[in-house]
């Protein structure tokens, strides 16, 4: 099969482009660090040499399949290539920090606000100035300084066994340490992302004192010590393990969109609840990316982070994730919508970065482990 290298091919990486738009995917060893590289581009014997404008170099910290979708769309609609390396966030993160100048990596992509700030810390980020992704992207789903932009968010929500609570019992997140709780609480490992970014958003709203004591009343009302992850809180809330979890909503629908005739039982025993809805708001959190500080292809990072904010690439995050879009009039997934409407919380994921590492103090010190 004809195989066509990148001009900017990654170190110890053979990129490959087959003509029916199939994902080659083989698993390297960098730094001590598994990682999987998943190559998109288009390539044709009878498209000319001039239709082939570039390569982007995307590090991306999102495990999705549907993002090929993404990839594929910006390519058919620029020309240019998608060389998608694949790892988690913070080792992605230590890999462009110690690649240092001669990294090839033109945007990192990842899920959750508090892992952009971290990127923006650590020094790898640049500033953008773009009027499309400014006026795309409300000012609280974006670095102040556009060092970073939110694509697409999440609401981090209460399920709830429906033969067991009647909503009218639930609230707040805050309300979750209640007695009537004792016992029936789920949710995974606070060394998970999704869950020190909500103690950050509750340190921004009630600092650290309030803070400690709900995550220790959290802590005594749990069913079960933490473990696996968000799909794993909803099945056991089905199961009667607990009666109510946290998690991000996209588990759930992905639970009812499933083939399988078990999965989707589950999700017909949970209902969804969005929390907060008469002060500050449900948690919500964001998939983000931002051009790496040493690209050596700025002008296509950021044509790539602008087609990620248009109409087709907003419908592609809501109708193969089932995430909400974070540009205005994009359609959701009749999945997600049977949610319902909810108020968010206002915070920039800004802010619940920068108190990550009072957050993870807390939950160590209230046994949440």
């Amino acid at each position: 099969m004809a195989v066509d290298r990148p001009s900017c091919q990654l170190p110890d990486e053979k990129i490959y482009h087959y003509r029916t738009m199939s994902i080659s995917r083989r698993i390297f060893l960098a730094s001590g660090t598994a990682m999987a590289v998943v190559a998109v581009g288009e390539l044709s014997k009878k498209a000319p040499v001039a239709a082939q404008t570039g390569t982007l170099n995307l590090y991306s910290a999102r495990h999705y399949d549907t993002d090929n979708e993404l990839y594929q769309s910006f390519t058919k609609k620029t020309g240019i290539k998608v060389n998608l390396v694949e790892a988690d966030a913070d080792q992605l993160i230590e890999r462009i920090r110690s690649e240092g100048a001669n990294s090839p990596a033109d945007v990192f992509l990842t899920v959750d606000g508090g892992r952009l700030w971290r990127a923006k810390q650590a020094g790898i980020l640049q500033p953008v100035s773009s009027k499309v992704l400014t006026s795309s992207i409300p000012a609280s789903l974006r670095d102040p300084q556009g060092f970073w932009f939110g694509l697409s968010r999440r609401a981090r929500v209460i399920v709830y066994n429906k033969s067991k609570v009647n909503p009218a019992q639930l609230s707040t997140y805050e309300a979750l340490t209640e007695p009537r709780w004792k016992g029936k609480v789920l949710v995974r490992s606070s060394t998970n992302i999704y869950n020190q970014s909500l103690v950050g958003a509750m340190l921004a709203a009630h600092g650290a004192q309030k803070t400690e004591a709900w995550a220790r009343g959290l802590v005594a009302n749990f069913a079960r010590p933490p473990e696996g992850n968000d799909t794993a809180q909803i099945k056991a809330v089905a199961d009667g393990v607990g009666d109510i979890a946290l998690v991000n909503t996209y588990y759930v629908a992905r639970l009812m969109k499933s083939k399988d005739p078990a999965e989707k039982a589950i999700a017909a025993k949970v209902g969804v609840f969005f929390p907060n809805q008469r002060d500050r708001g449900t948690h919500v959190n964001i998939s983000g990316a931002g051009v790496v500080k040493t690209s050596r292809n700025k002008a296509a990072a950021i044509k790539f982070l602008e087609h990620l904010v248009t109409p087709e690439a907003q419908q592609i995050f809501a109708r193969s994730n089932y995430e909400y879009p974070v540009v205005s009039n994009v359609a959701i997934d009749p999945a997600v919508a049977s949610f319902g409407t909810f108020k968010s919380d206002p915070l920039n994921p800004d802010v619940y970065g920068k108190n990550n590492p009072e957050a993870l103090k807390i939950s160590d010190r209230a046994g949440w482990k």
